[in-house]
């Protein structure tokens, strides 16, 4: 879709510039028109570029519409044709030698040339911004390639070029106006005119071509920083964002490249994540078939440690580990809490009733049971995978702040934060669950509970996150229900 948006104060800066400078040299600088008095020529000027101005707001819009991406070519056309209607009426009514028309014509193409460089960059900026603000720059662009350096070399060679014949026509058309003039070349005047028109043409094009190429590095800056920023949320763990592609050029092409291969990445990434899935899945599944515990059991309490650990984010202490994506590890590792219990014999872990002293220590060993049956598929994996996280959940959810839980007795933050949360989680749900032994606990006494354990049982922070989120508690477990029939877990 082509991009009809233009900065017409940007516009209208550089005509009135180009206009000022042309009248300034008309009127002060060149020596040839010294018959003509400033007025006349400034108000000369002054029209012509009022209807160049125009002509350039009336037709910019439907230029671009045309897909004529390309302003420079626009502003040498109305330069040179209004550069042309200006030298028919010096001509035409002050009797203008060829030579001196064809300088008109031409410093009017070389204002052309110079304000159409830095416009038609400033526009590819503005369209830049534009169409990244919109998403509409992430596909690779087909076509012949262009390159950047021979982009900016033939910049340089056409300002070279400008600069070189420009100077050249002044030296020349400065000889036959001194052959002309001897009377000032003996009184010294000639000389100023000539050195100050060559001094006044030179900072002209040194004025423009600063302009142009801050405008090109401005651009190059802005391309090279968003694609900077793209690739850092991307090494931040955002796969769901894409480099922007602004130019057919090479930047344009690694940009389209790395798009490609963070497609393919982004697509292998949520195989890996699927795989994950299925093995958590069919993991909790064998520590079901194995326990009493019941299938809602398992899904309310990955609820509660998603609510707990999406409240705990919102504090900075917590907010550089509870990243989404770390959140969504836990509560999809958090059904793995008790896979453990595979290893308790039937005689304990099915028992309908209370568990005797010496079975409770036994059934005290499911911790290290499932920690090690995940630490050995984990060294598999490599440190990183996501059953570190499920190890440290089944391996410390019976852990107790003051160091009274097991198997490790570990106290305060020794304890994985994501062994916190469970243990807070799987504690309430057992609470507020029936049980052989005892009846299901209103959620206001088993939120007594857990309060009476501030500070001795659950970390202080825990508490106050489930404090926050309690209301999302007692929501999660009137949505997920026990089936009739199934026997409650023991703790």
């Amino acid at each position: 879709m082509a991009f009809t948006q233009y900065n017409k104060k940007a516009t209208l800066f550089h005509y009135l510039l180009a206009g000022g400078l042309y009248g300034a040299y008309g009127g002060k600088v060149c020596p040839f028109l010294d018959t003509l008095s400033l007025q006349y020529i400034l108000s000369h000027v002054a029209i012509v570029f009022f209807i160049l101005t125009s002509m350039r707001f009336m037709v910019t819009q439907h230029w671009l519409s045309m897909k004529h991406t390309d302003l420079l070519k626009l502003d040498i056309l109305l330069f040179g044709s209004m550069g042309v209607v200006l030298a028919v009426w010096f001509n035409t009514y002050h009797d203008f030698p060829i030579d001196s028309n064809a300088k008109v014509v031409f410093g009017m193409v070389t204002l052309g040339i110079l304000t159409g460089s830095n416009l038609s960059l400033m526009h590819r900026y503005e369209e830049f911004v534009c169409r990244i603000k919109h998403n509409q720059l992430t596909m690779l662009q087909v076509g012949a390639k262009e390159s950047i350096a021979k982009k900016l070399v033939m910049l340089i060679i056409l300002l070279l070029l400008t600069l070189t014949t420009v100077l050249t026509m002044v030296a020349v058309k400065d000889l036959y106006w001194l052959q002309e003039h001897v009377d000032k070349l003996l009184d010294g005047s000639a000389r100023v005119s000539v050195i100050k028109e060559f001094v006044y043409v030179t900072a002209v094009m040194v004025g423009y071509t600063i302009m142009i190429m801050a405008s090109w590095v401005k651009l190059l800056d802005l391309t090279l920083l968003k694609q900077q920023e793209v690739l850092q949320k991307v090494a931040d763990g955002d796969m769901d964002v894409r480099v922007p592609v602004f130019a057919n050029d090479e930047l344009g092409h690694i940009a389209g490249l790395t798009n490609n291969m963070l497609n393919e990445l982004q697509q292998t990434q949520q195989e890996v994540m699927d795989t994950r899935d299925v093995a958590i899945i069919g993991l909790s599944a064998l520590a079901e078939s194995r326990d009493n515990e019941t299938g809602a059991h398992i899904l309310r309490t990955q609820e509660y440690v998603k609510a707990l650990a999406q409240e705990l984010a919102m504090k900075p202490a917590y907010q550089s580990l509870l990243t989404p994506s770390y959140i969504d590890l836990l509560y999809k590792s958090a059904p793995l809490h008790d896979v453990g219990k595979v290893g308790i014999p039937d005689a304990i872990l099915l028992k309908p009733g209370k568990l005797t002293d010496d079975e409770f220590e036994i059934m005290k060993k499911h911790p290290e049971i499932g920690a090690e049956a995940l630490s050995i598929a984990e060294q598999q994996m490599g440190e990183s995978s996501f059953l570190s996280v499920a190890r440290e959940i089944a391996h410390t959810h019976h852990e107790k702040w003051d160091g009274s839980g097991y198997p490790q007795g570990l106290i305060g933050d020794a304890i994985p934060l994501s062994g916190r949360l469970m243990a807070l989680a799987d504690v309430y749900d057992a609470l507020i669950s029936k049980r052989v032994y005892k009846p299901a606990f209103s959620h206001e006494k088993a939120k007594a509970i857990i309060l009476e354990g501030e500070g001795t049982h659950f970390d202080p922070d825990v508490i106050t996150a489930f404090l926050t989120v309690e209301d999302e508690f007692k929501h999660i477990a009137g949505r997920i229900q026990d089936k009739e029939g199934e026997v409650p877990e023991k703790v």
